[in-house]
């Protein structure tokens, strides 16, 4: 399969990175030769060096009618147009294009058809932050099946039920919730585990579950902590505003911007926040403002080095939780232990939307738990195939699945079936399947699974 890359920003280079290893042919397209050299020199790909708008550029990177074309520059125009030069110049199946503007978002239907998929890291980061808020003690939160199942990661803590007993235990405790542990990261080494594996304090546990069941998971890896209800924002901008407006008639909220302009903005836009013009990383500002007395700290400016420093800031202060946004992914492997609570990174985000469109099959949902770990969850729907046929209507569990991957649950009629207790569960077609993977799985044998 041809993907062009337009743009080798933290997102471009990371989709590149990651889909150079599974064997697509890759190309590069930048107007910064310095990052294109860098990525020539470390992965076996192709780069062009100009616009992105250029239908001479476009042409010069060979794209074809079957080419899948990914529009991720850091402008949304040079982005939309791109995606109408390849529609029309080259009747390009298939155009991603990356869109940071909600409102060309809510009006994509008037922009010509010319994007096939818009990704939002905008919108992505924002709900993450939503359900991080609303479900206290998680870490990381992503959904299948239209949000009906989550994939939590929750960091083992000693006063959790869970801790230093093996994980079948899990079914003792919560003997009518279906709860599969599908990957734990010990000492930020991946494993997968069994139902004899013993927990420990500190370990980051990844479990799936039925979104109404994930604070009964939650509190026994941990004590999941009271509701958050005083909650401050350091930074206005598109993120920010967005997290502002959703939770201002929830919680008591203060959000601090240094941009008069952009404050006038938002006080005139949010309705009860109470919007404050300074620094994040001001210590006589926060004290000012009772940071004592804040449950959660966001840090969502594009500076990552200022998140970084007002959330440990903020910490050292007394806030109970701090929340930051890291755009250089390579930051969150070297924050010293106890900076910051919880780390998202758009970069992860973006390259997981992005891959889940990749595939010719039924795959609605691929997750990347950590950037570079291996470690991933591809979701898909069953359908009757030459491959399938032979197992429909047979154990799950003897599906040959590649090395390294597993199943971590089943989803059929609204109901979630986890291995562990649904041993002899029979492959049904429309079955939703989620899949774990580790970095040596050949995807392709799982995804003749969702192929119709």
């Amino acid at each position: 399969m041809d993907i062009v890359i337009l743009g080798a920003g933290k997102i471009g280079t990371g989709i590149a990175t990651n889909l150079v290893k599974q064997n697509y042919n890759i190309t590069v397209v930048d107007l910064n030769a310095e990052k294109l050299q860098t990525l020539q020199s470390d992965f076996d790909l192709a780069t062009v060096i100009g616009s992105a708008s250029s239908p001479e550029i476009l042409t010069k990177a060979g794209i074809k009618k079957d080419t899948i074309v990914l529009a991720v520059t850091n402008s949304d125009e040079s982005n939309l147009i791109a995606c109408q030069l390849c529609k029309n110049l080259f009747s390009v199946n298939r155009t991603i294009c990356r869109i940071s503007n909600k409102a060309y978002l809510d009006h994509l239907d008037t922009l010509g058809g010319y994007v096939d998929v818009p990704i939002s890291p905008v919108s992505e980061i924002t709900s993450h932050l939503l359900e991080l808020i609303e479900h206290p003690g998680t870490e990381q939160i992503e959904s299948f099946v239209g949000g009906e199942v989550k994939l939590v990661s929750v960091k083992a803590k000693k006063d959790g039920m869970l801790v230093n007993r093996a994980l079948k235990s899990i079914k003792d405790d919560l003997p009518n919730i279906e709860a599969s542990v599908t990957a734990i990261y010990r000492k930020n080494k991946p494993m997968i585990p069994d139902g004899d594996t013993v927990i420990k304090e500190g370990d980051e546990v990844y479990f799936l579950a039925k979104k109404e069941d994930v604070d009964a998971v939650v509190s026994e890896i941990r004590n999941q902590g009271e509701r958050h209800k005083r909650v401050m924002i350091v930074g206005g901008g598109k993120i920010g505003y967005e997290l502002a407006r959703n939770i201002e008639d929830k919680l008591r909220l203060k959000l601090i911007e240094p941009d008069k302009d952009r404050c006038e903005f938002l006080s005139s836009e949010l309705k009860k926040a109470i919007v404050l013009r300074g620094n994040g990383s001001d210590e006589d500002l926060l004290r000012t403002e009772n940071i004592e007395n804040i449950d959660l700290f966001c840090a969502v400016t594009n500076d990552d080095e200022a998140n970084i420093m007002s959330a440990f800031l903020a910490k050292k202060l007394g806030v109970k939780k701090t929340i930051i946004i890291l755009n250089n992914y390579s930051y969150i492997n070297i924050l010293p232990k106890g900076f910051v609570d919880v780390a998202l990174s758009p970069q992860r985000l973006t390259v997981s939307m992005v891959l889940q469109h990749l595939y010719t099959g039924d795959v609605t949902q691929e997750v990347i738990l950590k950037m570079a770990s291996g470690v991933e969850a591809i979701a898909g729907v069953v359908h009757k195939n030459s491959f399938t046929e032979e197992y429909l209507d047979k154990p799950i569990k003897d599906l040959p699945l590649p090395s390294g991957s597993s199943v971590g649950a089943i989803y059929r009629n609204n109901n979630l079936y986890t291995p562990a207790r649904s041993k002899d569960l029979l492959l049904h077609e429309s079955d939703r399947l989620i899949i774990f993977i580790s970095s040596k799985t050949e995807k392709d044998e799982i995804t003749k699974l969702f192929v119709s």
